[in-house]
């Protein structure tokens, strides 16, 4: 235990909360984490797909002059709906979260794959709008900015059912939301679905009474198709355009295209649906896409069309850790109707880039992060900050404050962590800890959710790995490798990632070699399709502490 002057003053500059701390906390401090991978550049002139890698699903993106912004779903991860920013489409960098406000929503309780869903984000005279739903959190809601790295206001409840609302702007002003809800009469089929059109007063902040239904079940009813879902509606000329996904969310996962004349419809299906799928595909093929769907798209100042996506890389079958991305391809129009790509086409992972200025994006690939407060927009915590403290960054390294809460409860953790973005890769860290009693446990997270996640870490006088992938299991993972440790010093571990293999090792102060701690393990089972499909692996800096 380390008793801190900056705990026993008081006041403390906090990642995870405002609040002081009780001087005599179990506290594991970790000086750096970095991450190293090694996936192929593209070649110049052209980009790499994913665009935005690893955990960021259900995409919405807008464009202003020059500039590009985008968002992605969180669920209960905290901060929520992150805002990214790109000049090319191509190199995207977090410039800040738009549910980055403990007041603003409350996830607490609630699971993994629960919380924010689809938001859709555009511009309308001057200001940005974001409309979502927060699933077992309140519902609908609308949110504004001026300045899309934020501050955004609070949440302002909508009085309607369903999910992934989009917001469409008309020239005179008058604003319309559309949505994914239940049909207008009793459901047919599991994933029987309709796309409803609900006039939105953005003055009042409140929804005008009536409704019209644009579609019902989806592109053919008589094969019946479930999860007529992620709508967007485009005005092109003299044609309004429905955008939807179509399938569900798995490998059946589609995008489908209508269109009308008048905003209210009637809208008729497009002659090659769907526009973008690879449902077709055969199962066999090399460098697998998975997944393609909940798409939007965007003009460019000369003209053209572009689109993103979400889809998944899988390691085998379906599985991957990754969960499902962000895509990105052109768009082209062929008889007034928009394509992503043609029937039977994959998805290219190097196709050629957009005209357009150099971004300077994130680096994602390597990165060694000492410590800075506040900690930048990547990292991701689970559900809301309470009043306890669980993190305090202190002379460059992240000090976490060893809670009772383990990753298999509904509680909120002592973990912080970042995405994990490409197959093969490897997190490390160096962890000073002194565990005080049986159970204290320190080290690195790797998380899918609440029944699927590994640890690997230091308890008292070894080096520790617990693996959960079953609700029977031990709410903070049963033992599957432990290693004793000569000294009760700082260590270093490092957890490398392969596809559906994880490997863990550590070393002790003054060691120049890794060791490591048993065999390769097999984390397939913590891959998203087992977790139901929503998020990805998320890594970073963990301490449990059950208490006196």
């Amino acid at each position: 235990m380390r008793l801190k002057a900056g705990l026993l003053a008081g006041a403390l500059v906090l990642a995870g909360s405002a609040q002081g701390a009780a001087a005599r906390d179990v506290v594991a401090s970790f000086d750096w984490l970095a991450y190293e991978s090694a996936d192929p550049k593209a070649p110049e002139g052209r980009y790499a797909n994913p665009v935005i890698p690893g955990f960021h699903p259900d995409p919405s993106i807008v464009r202003v002059g020059k500039d590009f912004y985008a968002v992605t779903s969180t669920f209960s991860w905290y901060p929520g709906l992150p805002i990214l920013h790109s000049t090319d489409l191509v190199h995207w960098r977090i410039i800040g979260n738009a549910i980055d406000r403990p007041g603003m929503l409350d996830f607490n309780g609630i699971g993994t794959n629960r919380g924010l869903f689809a938001p859709a984000i555009t511009r309308h005279d001057g200001r940005f709008w974001i409309v979502n739903t927060c699933i077992e959190c309140g519902g609908n809601f609308v949110i504004t900015a001026e300045d899309p790295a934020g501050p955004w206001s609070d949440p302002v409840w909508l009085d309607f059912g369903g999910i992934d609302p989009s917001l469409h702007f008309e020239p005179d002003g008058t604003a319309w939301i559309v949505y994914n809800d239940a049909p207008p009469g009793p459901e047919e089929y599991e994933g029987h679905r309709a796309l409803w059109l609900q006039q939105f007063d953005p003055q009042a902040m409140k929804m005008l009474p009536k409704r019209v239904l644009l579609r019902d079940k989806g592109v053919d009813p008589s094969k019946k198709p479930i999860w007529a879902e992620g709508p967007h509606i485009y005005k092109v000329g003299d044609w309004y355009f429905l955008l939807t996904a179509e399938g569900g969310t798995a490998d059946q996962h589609s995008q489908t295209i209508y269109r009308s004349r008048a905003l209210q419809g009637p809208y008729e299906p497009g002659p090659d649906n769907p526009i973008l799928t690879q449902r077709d595909l055969p199962a066999g093929r090399p460098d697998r896409i998975e997944a393609t769907g909940h798409a939007d798209i965007v003009q460019l100042e000369d003209g053209s069309w572009w689109g993103v996506f979400l889809a998944t890389r899988p390691f085998a079958g379906q599985s991957t850790l990754l969960g499902r991305e962000t895509f990105l391809l052109p768009v082209t129009w062929n008889d007034g109707w928009p394509r992503f790509l043609e029937k039977g086409a994959p998805v290219p992972l190097t196709p050629p880039a957009p005209k357009l200025p150099a971004s300077a994006g994130a680096a994602w690939d390597n990165w060694h992060e000492e410590f800075v407060s506040p900690l930048s927009n990547e990292w991701l915590a689970l559900r809301t900050p309470g009043a306890t403290p669980q993190w305090e960054v202190r002379d460059g390294a992240l000090d976490v404050i060893a809670g009772p809460a383990a990753p298999g409860g509904m509680a909120r953790p002592a973990f912080t962590g970042r995405r994990l973005r490409h197959h093969k890769a490897a997190f490390s860290t160096r962890l000073a800890f002194t565990p005080e009693r049986r159970g204290d446990f320190a080290g690195l997270l790797a998380f899918m959710d609440e029944t699927h996640f590994l640890a690997a870490g230091k308890e008292q006088g070894r080096i520790v790995v617990r693996l959960r992938t079953a609700a029977s299991d031990w709410a903070g993972g049963k033992e599957v490798a432990s290693a004793p440790l000569a000294a009760a010093g700082p260590v270093e571990l490092k957890l490398s990632l392969d596809g559906g293999t994880a490997t863990v090792f550590f070393r002790e102060e003054g060691a120049t070699s890794w060791r490591q701690v048993g065999g390769p393990i097999d984390v397939e089972p913590l891959a998203s399709v087992h977790a139901g499909l929503f998020t990805g692996l998320v890594v970073g800096p963990y301490a449990y502490s059950p208490g006196p």
